[in-house]
C-alpha cells in the first residue's frame, strides 16, 4: 500500500464513521419517543425482546450502541438480565441493515443526499426538519466514505501480490476471524469494519477470485467483526453493577458461541464436500453487478451483506432456547449484591394488598440503607479530598432517585386497593418517608459537589475546623445508623434516641457556625473556605432533620395505632427539648 492509498482509505473510513454517527443521531432524535415506548413495552417474552433489539438497532445503526444502552438500563435496574439477553440477540440482527444498505451501492446518489441534507439542516427553521436533514446528510456522507475507500483500494486489484495474499490466507479461516476481531476492536464498530470489507469488494479486488472463493474469504472476517464489537460493551461495563457486567458478558457469549459453531460447521463441510452448499447459496441469491469498466462481475458486496444477515439470524435461532440457561448460570456464578438488585415491586402483588405493602416497606428499608451509605461516602470523600468517590456518589444517587420514584408510583397504585385503616396509615408513612430518604441522598450529592469545589480551588480547612466537622459527621452518622435500624425494628426507644440526637446535631451546628464566624472575623480562616465550610455544615444538619422526620413519622404511627400512650409520648418529648 502506498501512502496515498492509506490516506484515501483513512479519510474514507472517517467519512463513513462520521456519516453513520450523524445518521444515527438524527434517527435517535426523530424516533426517540418511539424507542422509549418500545423499551417500555418490553417484557420477559424473549421474542418481543429480540424484536425490540432488532428495531432499536436498525434505528441507531449500531449493535454496539444498543448493547451499551442495554448495559446502562440493566445498571439502572430498568431492565432484567433476561430482557437484556433478548435485546442483544435482536441487536445482532438489526446491525445487518447497514451492510444491506451499502450493498445497494448508490454512491452516485451520495452527492444528492449530501446537497439536500445540507440545505435542510442549514436553512430549515423547524427542528424536526433539521433532524431529517441530518439523517439525509449522514446517509450521503456514509456512501461518499464508501466510495472514497473503494476508490483508494482500486490499485489493489492490479496487485498480484495482494491477490495471492487474499487467496492464500483464505485457506486459513482462523486468521480471518482474528483479523476481523482486531480491526473491529480498534475501530469500535462492526458496521465500519464490514463497510471497509464491502468497499474492498466494490473496488473489484475480488473479481479475479472466481466461484465461491470471495465469500469463503470474507465470512471468517465477518464472524471476527461480531467478536470485536464486544469490546465496546466490555469497556462500557467497567465500574457498573454486577448485573450490567453480566449483560456485557452475555453479548460476548452470544458472539463467541456463534463464531465457534459456525466455524466448526463451515470447516467441517469444507473438509467433506468439494463445493460448500452454504457458499453456493449465498452467491446464487446475491446476483451480479456491472463494474466501472462495464464488466459483469459477482456482487461480492451483496454476498457479504447476505452472509452477515444469515449468520446473525441463524445464531439467534440456535441461541434462542439456550440463552436462558446461560443467564441462570451467570446468576449463580456471579450473584448480585443486595444493593445492586433492582426495585422488587411487582404489579401482580397488588391483588394481595397486605403482601404488596410488606414488599413496599422492605424496599423502603433498602432505600434507607442506600441513603445512609451515600452520606457516609460523601463525608469520607470531602474529608479525605478523594474526588474519585464522587462518581460512586452520583451513580448511587441515581439509583436512590429511581427507587424513590418507583416506590411512590407503586404506592399510588396500592392506595387504590382495598386496605385497612392501619395499612393506609403505614402506606402514607412510606410515601412521606421515602421522600425524606431521597432528600438525604440529595444532601449527600451536595456534599459530593463541595468535594469538587474544594479540590478545584485547593481549599484547606484548619485543623480545628476539620475536627469540628468530623465530630458533627460522627454524630450524624450514628443518627442515620439508628434510623436504618429503626425502620427495621420500629422500636419506640430508637425514635426518641434519634430525636434526641437531632437536637444535639442542631446545637452543635449552631455552635460550629458561631465559632467559624468568629474565626472569619479574626482573619484566621479563608473566606472562600468559609463558604464551603458553612455549606457543608448546613447539608449535614439537614440530614439530621430528615432522620428526625422518619422517627417522628413512626411515633405518629404508633400513637395512632395505640401502641404507645399519649402521656408517655409527651413526657419523652419534654425530656428531649429540655
Amino acid at each position: 500500500m502506498t501512502l496515498e492509498m492509506l490516506i484515501g482509505l483513512f479519510g474514507g473510513l472517517g467519512l463513513f464513521v462520521f456519516g453513520m454517527h450523524m445518521m444515527s443521531e438524527g434517527l435517535k432524535t426523530v424516533a426517540g419517543t418511539k424507542m422509549k415506548k418500545l423499551l417500555e413495552v418490553l417484557t420477559n417474552n424473549k421474542v418481543k425482546a429480540i424484536l425490540v433489539g432488532t428495531v432499536v438497532t436498525m434505528i441507531v445503526q449500531s449493535s454496539s450502541t444498543t448493547t451499551v444502552m442495554v448495559v446502562g438500563f440493566v445498571n439502572a435496574a430498568l431492565m432484567t438480565l433476561t430482557q437484556a439477553a433478548g435485546v442483544i440477540l435482536g441487536a445482532n440482527i438489526g446491525t445487518t441493515v447497514t451492510a444491506q444498505l451499502i450493498a445497494f451501492n448508490v454512491t452516485e446518489l451520495a452527492p444528492v443526499f449530501i446537497g439536500f441534507g445540507a440545505l435542510i439542516t442549514l436553512f430549515s427553521s423547524r427542528k424536526k426538519n433539521r433532524d431529517w436533514g441530518s439523517i439525509m446528510l449522514g446517509f450521503g456522507i456514509l456512501f461518499f466514505g464508501i466510495a472514497a475507500m473503494s476508490t483508494a483500494m482500486e490499485p489493489l486489484r492490479e496487485s498480484e501480490d495482494f491477490i495471492y495474499l487474499l487467496s492464500t490466507y483464505g485457506k486459513n479461516p482462523l486468521l480471518g476471524v482474528l483479523i476481523g476481531t482486531l480491526i473491529t476492536g480498534i475501530i469500535q464498530s462492526s458496521s465500519a469494519s464490514i463497510g471497509l470489507l464491502q468497499a474492498l469488494a466494490l473496488s473489484g479486488v475480488f473479481a479475479s477470485i472466481g466461484g465461491t472463493g470471495a465469500i469463503q474469504i470474507c465470512i471468517p472476517i465477518l464472524i471476527g467483526t461480531n467478536i470485536g464489537t464486544c469490546v465496546t460493551a466490555l469497556i462500557s461495563c467497567i465500574g457498573t453493577s454486577t448485573a450490567a457486567k453480566k449483560a456485557a458478558f452475555i453479548h460476548l457469549f452470544v458472539n463467541v458461541f456463534g463464531a465457534i459453531w459456525v466455524m466448526i460447521l463451515l470447516v467441517g463441510m469444507d473438509s467433506i464436500m468439494a463445493i460448500n452448499p452454504i457458499y453456493e447459496f449465498i452467491v446464487s441469491i446475491s446476483g451480479v453487478f456491472i463494474s466501472s469498466s462495464g464488466e459483469v462481475v459477482p456482487n461480492v458486496a451483496r454476498q457479504i451483506a447476505m452472509a452477515h444477515t444469515f449468520f446473525n439470524v441463524a445464531n439467534t435461532i440456535v441461541l434462542f432456547p439456550l440463552i436462558g440457561y446461560f443467564v441462570t448460570f451467570l446468576d449463580r456464578v456471579y450473584p448480585e449484591k443486595e444493593e445492586e438488585k433492582g426495585l422488587q415491586l411487582d404489579d401482580r402483588l397488588l391483588n394481595n394488598p397486605s403482601v404488596a405493602l410488606g414488599q413496599v416497606v422492605k424496599e423502603t428499608n433498602r432505600l434507607a440503607e442506600m441513603s445512609f451509605k451515600n452520606f457516609k461516602i460523601a463525608c469520607e470523600s470531602i474529608m479525605d479530598g478523594n474526588e474519585k468517590l464522587v462518581e460512586e456518589i452520583v451513580k448511587r444517587e441515581e439509583r436512590i432517585d429511581e427507587f424513590q420514584q418507583g416506590i411512590v408510583e407503586y404506592s399510588v397504585k396500592l392506595s387504590n386497593e382495598n386496605m385497612s385503616e392501619e395499612e393506609n396509615d403505614r402506606l402514607a408513612f412510606v410515601m412521606k418517608g421515602s421522600h425524606d430518604l431521597e432528600r438525604i441522598g440529595d444532601h449527600a450529592m451536595n456534599i459530593g459537589e463541595l468535594v469538587e469545589m474544594r479540590a478545584t480551588n485547593k481549599i484547606v480547612f484548619s485543623d480545628i475546623a476539620n475536627q469540628e466537622v468530623l465530630n458533627l459527621i460522627s454524630l450524624t452518622s450514628n443518627t442515620l445508623r439508628d434510623m436504618v435500624e429503626l425502620m427495621e425494628t420500629e422500636e419506640s426507644s430508637l425514635c426518641y434516641k434519634i430525636l434526641d440526637e437531632e437536637e444535639e446535631i442542631d446545637e452543635m451546628t449552631e455552635s460550629l457556625k458561631d465559632d467559624h464566624i468568629r474565626r472569619l472575623n479574626e482573619g484566621v480562616c479563608n473566606p472562600y473556605a468559609g463558604v464551603i465550610f458553612l455549606d457543608l455544615l448546613t447539608n449535614i444538619e439537614r440530614v439530621g432533620d430528615h432522620a428526625s422526620n422518619i422517627a417522628q413519622g413512626i411515633l405518629s404511627l404508633k400513637l395512632h395505632q395505640g401502641l404507645i400512650a399519649q402521656n408517655d409520648y409527651d413526657n419523652e418529648m419534654e425530656d428531649i427539648t429540655q
